[in-house]
């Protein structure tokens, strides 16, 4: 298996639309309502809201491929880009995702050691991430990758409001 992990620029506006809403709706389709996935969909991986993304400084994309097809993403936020004020200390993973057939191959592993490589670069001394609490195999997984839950915070799928662990990593 070859791994490759790429940084988005916007000609790559269309494949991260598509694996956006693609790895969004296989990992929360089942437990939310059609018309909140739609409504989250809508609002969060529009075009323009995707460009808009992309064009803050404080944020960055990456693409993950496995043997040259497109297998997940990861999109890092840093100073004001940060959902949560955590400072300028921090690194916040906003997005991960993996496409579902490619799960258990290792591939988020790779993007949370790339993640590390990223913080450690830019002096930063902890990476946190917002997790929804149902969701039981991203937390399993946090914590292997050895983050803790230190908070929570509010998430909107659509109108409903849901509960995500703020989990963080010390670099130092």
């Amino acid at each position: 298996m070859t791994i490759n992990i790429k940084k988005c620029t916007f000609e790559d506006l269309g494949l991260l639309q598509e694996i956006s809403v693609e790895t969004f709706k296989e990992t929360f389709k089942d437990q939310n309502s059609p018309e909140n996935i739609k409504a989250y969909l809508e609002r969060a991986f529009n075009l323009k809201q995707l460009e808009k993304e992309l064009s803050n400084i404080s944020s960055e994309f990456y693409f993950i491929y496995s043997n040259e097809e497109i297998a997940g993403y990861l999109k890092l936020n840093t100073n004001d880009a940060q959902t949560e004020i955590m400072g300028n200390d921090s690194l916040e993973i906003e997005r991960i995702y993996i496409r579902k057939e490619l799960h258990k191959q290792g591939l988020g592993k790779y993007l949370i050691n790339k993640t590390i490589q990223i913080a450690i670069e830019r002096n930063k001394e902890k990476i946190w991430l917002g997790v929804w609490e149902k969701n039981e195999s991203a937390i399993t997984f946090y914590k292997k990758m050895e983050f803790v839950q230190t908070g929570v915070h509010s998430f909107y799928m659509g109108d409903e409001e849901q509960i995500d662990f703020i989990m963080t990593k010390t670099l130092i």
